[in-house]
């Protein structure tokens, strides 16, 4: 039962801001063999994985919110979600209807074409020159969003973002433009870091507004989980097809191994709900924050570990002052 996954959480654990150095956040490690915790700091992870292969998601971060006007000059909020055939899915904060055009800076214009039950909207994306209204595809779109979009930073953050969020609200190894949500545990790998891990795989996820919505159902089976963009390039599915221990670093690259593993596709759209009732078949080791309560990343984590012993983990987070969500700190359990 959803309500299950409950917690109570002091408002001033909640991290507004990232730590400095990244790999200087508190680590949580739970060796379920000897069902045994211990506190550390982030940069002695090595210290409990060895030479165990880790498994990165590369997706990067897009500025994906902007603020415009509609005709009636208006002020309008938008964020984009992701791509939705040659057009995108997007939440937009204020009343639209089908034909609304909304204005931003630098000619960018948005059509709302669709309003879907669920709250998102569809919208085309066109740039305004002097002469016409030229169709934008992904990459350019992205590149004006650079200049005029603001860091998505998620909403319990409660404060508008700032010149930090560019770098911190970013993996260091962040290659590929599509995500709207950073996969948070990679947020505390420094370079430095990163050179003293040997076996390194990457794949990519691009993480969607729907990371952050709530599971609204009592009965988690019948929760209808979100879907994301994955591709997984053939040398990591070969270490994924042997029976090498892998780390999965952060929730997204553990669903995206996962959804491999049970239909063996090396792209499409991963809408895999990894919980106790669906428990992981190939990731070993899971490093990840300390999650939402009530939310299918609480849910992964008992996946892993079940859900009594997953709240007694967080009950020992609270007690220590570790800090929780997205730029918090971290959980191993190998």
């Amino acid at each position: 039962m959803v309500s299950s996954y409950d917690y109570n959480l002091p408002e001033h654990l909640i991290a507004k801001y990232p730590v400095t150095p990244r790999d200087s956040a508190k680590l949580l490690v739970y060796d379920r063999k000897k069902d045994r915790v211990t506190h550390t700091v982030f940069r002695n992870i090595l210290d409990f994985v060895g030479d165990k292969r880790f498994v990165f998601n590369n997706t990067k971060v897009i500025k994906a919110r902007i603020y415009g006007k509609k005709e009636s000059g208006g002020k309008i909020e938008l964020l984009l979600n992701r791509p939705f055939g040659d057009k995108y899915l997007v939440y937009i904060r204020g009343k639209v209807r089908v034909g609304t055009k909304l204005y931003f800076d630098k000619g960018l214009v948005a059509e709302v074409v669709e309003l879907l039950e669920d709250g998102s909207r569809v919208v085309e994306f066109k740039l305004k020159t002097q002469n016409e209204m030229k169709n934008l595809d992904f990459l350019e779109l992205v590149k004006i969003l650079e200049e005029i979009g603001h860091v998505p930073l998620p909403p319990y953050i409660k404060r508008e973002d700032e010149k930090i969020d560019e770098s911190e609200y970013q993996s260091v190894f962040a290659k590929k433009e599509g995500a709207v949500a950073a996969p948070t545990a990679s947020l505390h790998f420094t370079d430095e870091l990163l050179k003293k891990i040997e076996k390194k795989a990457y794949l990519t996820l691009h993480v969607g507004a729907g990371t952050f919505k709530p599971v609204e159902v009592e009965d988690i089976r019948e929760h209808k989980m979100h879907s994301e963009f994955f591709e997984i390039p053939k040398t990591t599915a070969e270490i994924l097809d042997s029976d090498e221990e892998i780390v999965a670093v952060g929730t997204t690259s553990t669903r995206t191994i996962e959804y491999y593993a049970r239909t063996k596709k090396l792209s499409g759209e991963c809408d895999l709900f990894l919980n106790p009732l669906n428990p992981p078949i190939r990731v070993n080791h899971l490093l990840t924050n300390f999650h939402l309560p009530k939310s299918t990343l609480i849910m992964l984590v008992a996946a892993f570990i079940g859900r009594e012993k997953t709240l007694k983990l967080y009950e020992e987070a609270i007690k220590n002052n570790y800090r929780f969500y997205s730029y918090g700190d971290a959980m191993l359990i190998i």
